[in-house]
């Protein structure tokens, strides 16, 4: 039997038995590559390199028989079990009061067709300030049912505490958060609201107009903010009666951060952080191009999130301050001892003694 190992390709002899039969503990059945090179090829495989491009990595190994693009597939679905591991694993161990939602979008074949399916992402910060990816999942749309059964296994796994859920305005997501986060409040990514701002208005004015809606987000104090909103809408409502209509509609959704504390409004206002995770899925699927099924996708999404989700909780670096995410907490309040109760005297005899006291 041929057997690829990073020291080359190895010629191994199995002897046959007259009865019974026999094969080396030192192989696997159906297997022609060692576990070393199996290792090399699956690491590849999730830092962006191509099925087809783990061929020459693994010639360049010493492996002259190469490998087929169908072989790395294969040692790649061993992948599958990681994955399933990482998206079902229970989050009750703490509160996680901010959660983050988006997604993106990759190419698949489904039913011998060529589609774009949506890898959805949720990750969140939890009650001590670390940051952890949630879950993934994949599926033809955002609509309402993908995203409701996508929140509802997060709450089935044990999520809660949570206070804050920062996305976009897609339609089917809204209605799945207003279903499923009872509770919580709703901020919409201003970085999205701002788009969809400047989609509104020439290219000429938009560059003021974004000006005047960004010193909403200036504001020292929530009261403020929240009185900017309606400076700012009475300000463009004669030139811009659209935008106008636009902050009279969203106001309270896009300062929906104002009343929590200030330490935050950064990192919260909008769904930036997880689009830098978005990315780096990006880059890593853009690489395959289209992927032979939808389980593949959530496969190469799901080690690249366990990547991000590893990395965060090696480094141990808070995303907001202890003492900060304290503060979403109010103490309970302190319940004062009672003062000692008088002594009651039920004693016939001891009132008697009292009264001859008295007298």
């Amino acid at each position: 039997k041929l057997v690829a190992t990073t020291a080359g390709d190895l010629t191994v002899k199995i002897p046959k038995t007259r009865t019974g039969s026999f094969f080396p503990a030192l192989l696997h059945p159906r297997r022609r590559i060692d576990v070393a090179l199996h290792a090399v090829v699956m690491e590849a495989y999730v830092h962006g390199v191509s099925t087809r491009k783990v061929d020459d990595l693994v010639a360049a190994l010493g492996v002259d028989s190469g490998i087929s693009k169908s072989e790395v597939s294969r040692i790649c679905a061993g992948l599958d079990s990681e994955v399933a591991a990482f998206t079902s694993r229970p989050l009750n161990a703490q509160a996680t009061p901010y959660v983050f939602l988006d997604a993106t979008y990759c190419k698949a074949r489904v039913r011998g067709r060529v589609v774009s399916q949506a890898v959805v992402i949720a990750t969140g910060v939890t009650a001590d300030g670390h940051r952890e990816v949630l879950g993934c999942n994949v599926g033809d749309a955002e609509t309402l049912d993908f995203w409701k059964q996508f929140l509802n296994g997060l709450r089935d796994r044990g999520l809660h505490g949570v206070q804050l859920v920062i996305s976009d305005q897609h339609r089917g997501l809204m209605s799945a958060i207003e279903q499923t986060m009872a509770g919580a409040s709703w901020q919409r990514c201003r970085v999205h609201f701002m788009r969809n701002v400047l989609a509104k208005v020439s290219k000429g004015q938009g560059e003021a107009v974004a000006a005047m809606v960004r010193t909403i987000f200036a504001q020292p104090s929530p009261a403020l903010v929240t009185e900017q909103v309606n400076v700012v809408a009475d300000t463009l409502r004669g030139q811009f009666p659209t935008i106008a209509a636009m902050l009279d509609e969203t106001g309270p959704d896009i300062t929906a951060f104002a009343v929590f504390p200030e330490a935050h409004w950064r990192k919260i206002w909008s769904t930036n952080p997880i689009e830098r995770l978005n990315r780096e899925v990006k880059r890593r699927t853009d690489v395959v191009g289209i992927f032979p099924n939808p389980p593949a996708v959530l496969r190469l999404a799901g080690c690249v999130l366990i990547e991000a989700h590893d990395e965060w909780a090696f480094t141990g670096r808070r995303y907001l301050s202890e003492a900060s995410m304290a503060l979403l907490t109010p103490p309970e309040p302190t319940t004062l001892p009672l003062a000692p109760a008088d002594p009651v005297i039920s004693s016939g005899r001891a009132l008697d003694n009292l009264t001859a006291r008295t007298a």
